[in-house]
């Protein structure tokens, strides 16, 4: 069991352009601050195959809890529902989570 839980980092070059270095810290300081071990940073491209399973993969062989991005733009402008339901996905900009865990509906 890891002392601290573990994230990735994950983020587009195309759409950090210019500022790729500082999205990258950004997102090594959110983790930080958070208390995850950030494992790996994924920078991907338009020309990238199957981004999300990738980091999906990633998720699973690195046991990690949470995905960190600059904002929703790098994946496109919204949460994909398959990735979500294996980690939360935490954006630098605006600071928000995402959970995986859902509160069943009371019956």
């Amino acid at each position: 069991m890891r002392p601290q839980p573990a994230a990735i980092g994950f983020l587009r070059h195309d759409v950090s352009g210019a500022q790729q270095q500082w999205d990258e810290a950004q997102i090594q300081h959110l983790a930080r601050r958070l208390g995850y071990d950030l494992c790996k940073t994924l920078v991907f491209g338009p020309e990238t195959d199957r981004p999300i399973m990738r980091v999906r993969t990633l998720l699973s062989r690195l046991e990690a809890d949470a995905v960190i991005i600059p904002s929703l733009a790098h994946f496109g402008g919204r949460i994909p529902d398959d990735l979500v339901q294996v980690a939360d996905i935490i954006t630098v900009s605006p600071e928000n989570t995402y959970a995986r865990w859902g509160i069943p509906p009371v019956e």
